[in-house]
């Protein structure tokens, strides 16, 4: 069987996209995977690295507002789809699945002119442009949230990396933190902005690291910009770990006693199976899908929610310092957020589209 697997930009369409291929390579050891993508994302280095073909289309953003770029948007979806169907007639594939983003809407159209099996998941609480169109032209369609308002939805959550899904957080705390170089048994606070990184997170944190010092409190930060953060590092403080890209978030989540982040589905998803407690501060662009996203697992009690503009210093000296020392309230957080998602939601979104494929 041949899967072409459509999705990338962001971590948030690759990263589900790698989980469900390693699943269905699990299934079947045989299946031919191609990943479609463009120049410009992540997928250019994460998908070969992970052993996949990827072939490159030229993306297609679809502008928010009426504009200039609006007008161009049809004759750049004729060119991505030309290119799209040039992969088709290469790779031949008995099935395609999309994760959304620039790359999907053309493979959703071609899949579509070619009577080809399409399966859409969606990542996020608030479907995207890409995903309202693939739906209309398949019903496997599958959700990350279960309340995510998309046609011939069902619930499956978010495939996440069988490292991460299968992780023993206490088991491996140990490791974890000999690994990045932390002390064995201070408390821990991971932040992270995303692949990218977050300014405000960034500065809010390194503007309270002496407070957090001074309470005991080793950092681990991944910051995207190494240059936004300064640590004010003393003799004799805590550990203050700055990286720009953490590689191995299992290890990472093993580390840590609460995490400060925004909630893209991947870090909901990841945050909430391994049970870490969690500070999310939402993206405050878009269309307000990460504050979405994080719900489900504040609501439960496992996670806080502060906006970005109120993320401060004194939030920190507030609220994340008294936090993280009260391991009642941590291991009670732990608990509400841990049974919320799904961990084989690989395993489902893969069944779906070797279903889809041989019905």
């Amino acid at each position: 069987m041949r899967v072409l697997l459509a999705g990338g930009g962001t971590a948030g369409h690759t990263s589900p996209l790698l989980a469900t291929a390693a699943a269905l390579r699990e299934i079947d050891p045989d299946i031919a995977i191609t990943c479609l993508g463009t120049p410009r994302g992540l997928e250019v280095t994460l998908i070969p690295e992970a052993g996949y073909a990827l072939e490159l289309v030229p993306p297609v953003p679809l502008p928010r507002k009426p504009g200039l770029e609006l007008l161009r948007v049809p004759g750049r979806l004729r060119a991505a789809a030309y290119a799209t169907g040039e992969v088709f007639d290469r790779v031949k594939p008995d099935v395609v699945a999309g994760f959304g983003g620039y790359v999907s809407v053309p493979a959703y159209l071609v899949a579509r002119r070619r009577n080809t099996p399409l399966v859409v998941h969606e990542g996020n609480a608030i479907p995207g442009i890409a995903n309202k169109l693939g739906a209309r032209l398949t019903h496997h369609v599958a959700t990350s949230f279960r309340n995510t308002d998309l046609r011939h939805a069902t619930y499956t959550g978010l495939p996440i990396r069988r490292e991460i899904s299968s992780l023993d957080r206490v088991a491996r705390r140990a490791e974890g933190r000999a690994y990045f170089g932390l002390d064995p048994d201070r408390p821990t606070l991971l932040v992270t902005g995303g692949s990218q990184g977050a300014r405000r997170i960034n500065h809010a944190v390194s503007a309270a690291a002496r407070d957090l010092g001074d309470a005991g409190i080793q950092v681990l930060h991944a910051a995207g910009r190494t240059d936004e953060v300064d640590s004010h590092q003393r003799e004799g403080d805590p550990p203050y770990v700055v990286r720009a890209f953490i590689d191995r978030m299992d290890l990472a989540y093993a580390a840590a006693d609460l995490i400060l982040c925004r909630s893209g589905a991947n870090t909901v998803t990841e945050v909430a199976a391994v049970g870490l407690p969690a500070a999310f501060v939402p993206l405050p662009i878009g269309n307000g899908e990460q504050a979405l996203n994080a719900n489900p697992v504040v609501e439960a009690g496992g996670a806080l929610l502060i906006d970005d503009a109120a993320l401060t210093p004194t939030w920190i000296d507030r609220v994340v310092i008294p936090l993280i020392s009260d391991h009642v309230r941590l291991d009670a957080m732990s608990v509400a957020g841990a049974g919320l998602m799904p961990r084989d939601a690989d395993r489902l979104v893969a069944e779906m589209i070797l279903a889809a494929a041989t019905e």
